[in-house]
């Protein structure tokens, strides 16, 4: 009789640290994409002074590989629908189409495998993982430093 209580009593033990062990599990879940501006990209660089990847400081990388939303215009190009790939810009005046934009007001988005979205004159919110990749321009100097792998566009 000791022993069926004592084998009673172990597997109601176990039976508890399951239950126990379940309802402290939480299944991974999915990173929530952190809102952020082109504010939150800014270095210090000088117009016309030679870019650096030093200059890009831990409060910017610290969103490498992470989601992230942020809200800017496409860029016009000559495609217009099933963009797969865009430059995303700080704003639509002159100051980021013309030759005085900063490396730190756009982004070349290229969307996931089987997304894509069409060009726009309207502010549009891109959802992606972040990554700091340099992307040299014909000229060999740098025309992007930032790169999102784009997940959705609204």
């Amino acid at each position: 009789m000791k022993t069926n209580q004592r084998n009673g009593m172990i597997r109601l033990s176990v039976v508890a640290a399951l239950v126990v062990l379940c309802l402290n599990f939480r299944p991974a879940i999915a990173q929530e994409a952190t809102n952020l501006s082109f504010d939150d990209f800014k270095f210090k660089i000088k117009k016309g002074e030679k870019f650096e990847k030093s200059m890009i400081q831990s409060d910017i990388t610290k969103y490498e590989g992470k989601r992230i939303v942020i809200r800017g215009y496409i860029r016009p190009s000559f495609k217009q629908n099933d963009l797969k790939q865009f430059i995303l810009v700080r704003d639509n005046m002159e100051c980021c189409f013309g030759p005085g934009a900063m490396l730190y007001d756009c982004m070349i988005v290229r969307m996931q495998k089987g997304k894509s979205t069409n060009f726009t004159v309207r502010p549009i919110a891109v959802e992606g993982e972040f990554k700091v990749r340099e992307f040299k321009g014909p000229d060999g100097k740098p025309w992007a430093v930032y790169e999102l792998k784009g997940i959705s566009v609204k």
